[in-house]
């Protein structure tokens, strides 16, 4: 597929026509990457949205839509919103809303930044460029905020993720969800730069799970109409969970999914292991099974570059055990996912709190 990376397409406060019957024919009316802008009560201000970095992470669209459609026509929000819909070219691919990125492509969450340039080679480059576009999109309205809407690939309780713990970032979380999870990983994320305002990323749940489009819906919905984001009175305390790191295969390592020992090469998680998204995983408990290689098929890197991954688990003759009891998000069964990105996200339990 050829992709015109210098493009980006923009509508002012569309009307039905421009945005179609469905969130489906909405899609595929659009050519690239498309910012929508919507005039609010107050114009002095712009609040942000971005989705689909990832094609296969639907809900963002899905609640923008509805919103345009049921919302708007109604009821102006409080200020100037904008919505940025990034890979289409992703959430096109047949069928839709199921490639992370196209085939041969890269995954533009990895793409912010500059050093973007320098790091890839130059059939990536494009990616570097449409991530420049995106991230100039954002600052020039001044915003007041950035939400960047998300999936996990697969079920598993909303949350939040922000590099900083504010009483903002605390209050935008606490409008989807309980949980925020302070990260300081350096892998290239939107959430990364720094746009002057607070930022955080939620990851609504599962990208087939209709609740995970309403909590998108519903917290778009009330961040519009909230006359001011200094402070969003917190039904609820909003837990937050500190840095936690991502387990990854290292390069062309095979991965497996299996409810026994199968004698698998490479790495073979439980096929269950999705359901840890929901709960702890014990200390002594057993995630899966490895090879004869052991625990040099998967790395945990932290911040600084170490390898951390044995203060976390050990190799139990030939299962994968939780050294500490730990916390897991984001563990999937979808392969490639898992293999292009990491298998899960890992914190140990003992760094919780409740804010």
């Amino acid at each position: 597929m050829d992709i015109d990376f210098s493009e980006i397409n923009y509508l002012q406060d569309p009307t039905w026509r421009d945005l179609h019957a469905d969130y489906e024919q909405f899609l595929l009316s659009m050519t690239g990457p498309t910012v929508i802008d919507v005039t609010g009560e107050n114009q002095d201000k712009c609040r942000v949205f971005t989705t689909l970095l990832h094609g296969n992470e639907p809900s963002g669209l899905i609640a923008l839509h509805r919103y345009l459609t049921e919302i708007v026509p109604q009821k102006k929000p409080a200020t100037n919103l904008r919505f940025i819909i990034c890979s289409i070219e992703a959430a096109t691919s047949r069928p839709l809303f199921s490639k992370r990125f196209i085939d041969g492509g890269m995954d533009i969450n990895r793409c912010f930044g500059k050093n973007c340039y320098f790091e890839y080679l130059d059939a990536q480059k494009g990616y570097c460029q449409r991530a420049s576009l995106i991230e100039q999109a954002i600052s020039e309205v001044k915003p007041e905020m950035v939400i960047d809407l998300h999936n996990s690939s697969s079920s598993g309780p909303t949350f939040a993720i922000s590099s900083v713990v504010t009483t903002e970032t605390l209050s935008l979380a606490s409008l989807f969800c309980q949980t925020l999870i302070l990260s300081d990983l350096k892998i290239g994320s939107i959430m990364e730069q720094d746009f002057k305002c607070p930022f955080i990323t939620i990851e609504c749940g599962g990208c087939q799970d209709e609740q995970a489009h309403e909590i998108a819906f519903s917290g778009i919905s009330q961040v519009a109409s909230c006359e001011s984001i200094g402070y969003i009175h917190q039904e609820k305390p909003v837990e937050v969970i500190y840095r936690p790191l991502r387990l990854q295969l290292k390069p062309d390592i095979k991965l497996s999914y299996a409810q026994h020992d199968e004698g698998y090469s490479g790495v073979t998680l439980k096929d269950n292991i999705e359901c840890f998204n929901f709960g702890s995983a014990l200390q002594d408990e057993m995630l899966g099974w490895i090879d004869g290689n052991g625990l040099n098929s998967l790395q945990l890197i932290d911040k600084v570059g170490t390898d951390v991954l044995n203060e976390y688990f050990y190799a139990r003759e030939n299962q994968l055990v939780c050294r500490h009891n730990l916390r897991l998000f984001k563990a999937t069964t979808n392969k490639n996912t898992a293999i292009n990105d990491c298998l899960f996200y890992v914190v140990k339990l003992a760094s919780t709190n409740n804010a």
